[in-house]
């Protein structure tokens, strides 16, 4: 095992760059932040060319509803699966700052964000001018409980709220966008039974279609699956699944003890010459902790395998991989395929000891010169100077941080702002 310790030389970083294109590298910046900006953008657009002919309640509500459909298509699977596929179809030929900007395709949670937020403002314009204008009872019935349902939904998905309680967060999410989703349909038909306008040549009823099919898609591929669970340690649990098909390298899977409550999504490690593939699953709170404790036979999927931050490796000739702890799960199926020249750097307590020698070794086989950090030995390493360090000597493009979210923040924008393509999870599902 390659160790890292007091025999270290200090890394000197190189300076950030000038302030002007630092700015566009903080954190309230970042292409998540841009995109949501943009869907408010082009709404005040549209805005503008509808104000001289006035907003009727009509044109709010479409406007509400097409918004909300980039919301909910935005996170579809196989959306975000061919979002990954056509940002990382560019050759490694082309400019760098091309390929970075392409890097950034997994802050497409942004549009999810502009989506709701915006529809919900158009909606509440709805629901204004459909009052002022008289509009029937059960249309404002409706519009009204509908408005109550967004707000609640919006508070509690902000992200101080969301972190506070992040199992509240999720069942308020997913049941009250399923009653929202109902109410839709009952405002909608309604809407259309009043205006006498045939359904079939409604595009709302074919918006709403497609929203109820993209909804229920995952579910239909619900099912109940046997696992088989090796646990080095306490902290620790490799989860190993036989079902279906074998997932590609960098995609993750959401498992669930109980379907309706809440689910955890871990990434997925097949390996080339075994059938299926395994989940790392580390101890960071109390499902994952009951899960290690009390390892369960059989766990529920549903939908299919996502592609994770980590694909965008494609889009450069050399990568750093840094991970502290179990970040090693989403890096090691990318090291095994060996699809692109990759040096790692892995901050742990104790590898051998809480991972097990079976998957230090395998580590070791594909990456001989890793740099390894035991953290119980030389304690807890400044993460930017070693990823400088193996970015500088390894001669990488890029660096691709798996980490909990203060540290890998702090390694992608410590890089970022430096001039160093970073990239690493946003946590903004």
């Amino acid at each position: 095992m390659t160790a890292l310790g007091e025999h270290t030389g200090k890394v000197v970083l190189p300076e950030p760059l000038p302030p002007l294109r630092r700015m566009f590298k903080h954190p309230m910046l970042m292409h998540h932040n841009r995109l949501a900006v943009s869907v408010l953008v082009i709404n005040l657009v549209v805005l503008g060319f509808a104000l001289p002919g006035g907003i009727t309640p009509d044109f709010a509500a479409d406007a509400s509803l097409a918004n909300f459909a980039l919301a909910v298509l935005i996170r579809r699977q196989r959306l975000i699966n061919l979002l990954f596929r056509l940002a990382t179809a560019a050759p490694v030929t082309w400019p760098l700052k091309v390929r970075w900007t392409l890097g950034k395709v997994y802050h497409f949670g942004g549009l999810h964000v502009g989506g709701s937020v915006v529809g919900s403002l158009w909606f509440a314009v709805f629901v204004v001018l459909a009052t002022v204008q008289g509009a029937p009872t059960a249309v404002l019935v409706l519009a009204y409980t509908l408005t109550a349902l967004l707000a609640g939904i919006l508070v509690t998905a902000m992200p101080k709220m969301r972190v506070k309680s992040h199992n509240r967060f999720e069942l308020t999410h997913r049941f009250g966008g399923w009653l929202t989703l109902v109410l839709l349909w009952a405002l909608v038909m309604t809407r259309i039974v009043h205006s006498g306008e045939p359904l079939l040549t409604a595009p709302q009823f074919w918006a709403l279609i497609v929203l109820t099919v993209a909804i229920a898609a995952p579910w239909t591929r619900l099912r109940r699956v046997p696992v088989s669970i090796e646990r080095p340690s306490s902290h620790v649990a490799l989860t190993r699944f036989t079902h279906g098909r074998k997932p590609f390298a960098g995609s993750s899977t959401a498992i669930s003890r109980s379907p309706l409550r809440e689910w955890h999504s871990f990434a997925n490690i097949p390996a080339p010459d075994e059938h299926g593939f395994r989940l790392t699953i580390s101890r960071a709170g109390d499902w994952t902790g009951k899960f290690i404790d009390d390892m369960p036979s059989h766990v529920w999927v549903k939908g299919i395998t996502t592609a994770g931050v980590a694909n965008i490796e494609t889009l450069f000739r050399k990568v750093v991989y840094v991970a502290t702890g179990s970040g090693i799960g989403p890096c090691l199926p990318h090291l095994l395929a060996q699809e692109v020249p990759a040096l790692l750097v892995w901050a742990t307590r104790n590898p051998r000891v809480t991972y097990g020698d079976g998957l230090v070794d395998e580590i070791l086989a594909v990456q001989p010169h890793a740099r390894i950090w035991d953290t119980g030995a030389h304690g807890k390493p400044d993460m930017v100077e070693l990823a400088y360090a193996a970015y500088r000597d390894f001669g990488a493009e890029a660096v691709i941080c798996i980490s909990n979210k203060k540290l890998t923040w702090q390694v992608v924008h410590g890089l970022e702002r430096r001039g160093i393509p970073a990239y690493g999870a946003i946590w903004d599902s």
